[in-house]
């Protein structure tokens, strides 16, 4: 039995395996498997594939190595060191949005904590916020203990910003927004003193700036230009496919909206590629149009990860080479869509929706056809056609 310094909240139990191969965690299926189709894939294609999974720092199938564990939930390493040590020894660690059975650990492990500490709630806050050099590491290196593979860093910002009485403060309002203007023209972007004056969080701060305020008086709005979209194009391609990474995930969006001037915001950019440009590219200049097959790959890709709740999943991972125009931020919307066309999914647990739509999508939608689009015919062509007829009459 381990001792209180190293307890894990219990988790949801997982769902039952589909076979003997799922358990969480593990790739999807690629559309090839789901769509029945045979693989055509040399050995290099196969490496590569496999790079990408393991760059994605999936959970992987064995348990976590017990030092490395360990370092995680003890040793406070920056982005930097931490991808350095995935590479030089291995190491596995989680990154990205914390799911929801990730928030319901850390709120047991805190609650675990104050109970057999004997703390009240105003002093368990007093620990969180405590200043750097003051931090508290047995508290934090047991609650990251709660959430493996996470860490203790990461552990650190994210439940200072859950727990932070800034939070949640709802739509932000133009005054809010002239204060925040006038914070950082006095103070720059140092986002924790920005964040005492304007009564928000720093992040908070630091995003509403740069995604909405930063430019805005020579910043456009509303429909984008076929020049524009060719130029949002070109720089993303340059960034991303010229060098080798991915267009959809290595894109660092202010670099792009500088480069197109700051006429358009890095929410803007980021957006218009993921929504619409990026498909087009990767078909050629086609608009593709999401069809019953897309979603019938979708489900049966969710299907095959075995995760507890779709917080779980990591969206980047579902493309394919076989199926790849829809980026990330596409799919979970669709996902989403389909979700909640489930009649009282909001009462549901994850499994018992999975259950229901992988019935409902069963079975393979014939491949879509293109459809032929019907030559119009101006009254010009069509007199000259008659004029042609009448004259091959005489």
């Amino acid at each position: 039995m381990p001792g209180p310094s190293a307890f894990v909240p219990p988790l949801p139990p997982p769902p039952p395996p589909t076979s003997a191969s799922s358990a969480l965690g593990k790739r999807p299926a690629t559309s090839d498997v789901i769509l029945g189709r045979t693989q055509r894939k040399t050995a290099d294609d196969t490496r590569k594939a496999q790079k990408k999974i393991d760059n994605a720092m999936l959970v992987p199938d064995t348990p976590p190595n017990a030092a490395h564990a360990n370092l995680l939930a003890t040793k406070w390493l920056n982005t930097t060191k931490l991808a350095e040590l995935a590479e030089t020894q291995g190491l596995v660690y989680k990154k990205g949005k914390f799911s929801a059975i990730e928030e319901e650990q850390l709120k047991n492990a805190i609650e675990h904590y104050r109970t057999k500490n004997e703390l009240s709630y105003e002093q368990i806050h007093e620990m969180i916020f405590s200043k750097n050099d003051k931090r508290d590491q047995n508290f934090w290196s047991e609650i990251t203990a709660a959430v493996p593979q996470r860490p203790i860093v990461a552990v650190y910002h994210h439940v200072r910003r859950t727990h932070h009485p800034l939070k949640a403060r709802g739509k932000w309002m133009p005054s809010e927004d002239e204060s925040l203007i006038q914070a950082v023209s006095d103070l720059g972007q140092q986002w924790e003193k920005v964040s005492q004056r304007v009564g928000r969080m720093a992040a908070d701060c630091r995003d509403r700036y740069r995604n909405h305020l930063a430019d805005r008086d020579k910043r456009a709005i509303g429909h984008w230009t076929k020049e524009e979209e060719e130029e949002l194009t070109r720089i993303v391609t340059e960034m991303t496919v010229e060098q080798g990474k991915d267009m959809d995930n290595d894109v660092f969006w202010g670099v792009v909206a500088k480069r197109m001037g700051d006429r358009r915001g890095r929410q803007q950019c980021r957006i218009k590629w993921t929504d619409s440009l990026s498909k087009t590219y990767k078909s050629g200049g086609q608009k593709p149009r999401w069809s019953q097959r897309d979603a019938h790959i979708l489900v049966h890709k969710i299907a095959s990860l075995n995760v507890r709740d779709d917080t779980e999943i990591d969206w980047k991972v579902l493309p394919d080479e076989s199926w790849n125009l829809w980026s990330a931020h596409i799919l979970q919307r669709r996902w989403m869509t389909l979700k909640k066309s489930v009649r009282g999914w909001e009462d549901m647990t994850h499994q018992e929706i999975m259950d229901i739509l992988t019935v409902k999508k069963a079975d393979m939608p014939p491949s879509p056809h293109p459809h032929k689009r019907k030559q119009k015919r101006s009254a010009e062509v069509i007199a000259e056609s008659e004029d042609g007829a009448a004259a091959g009459s005489e």
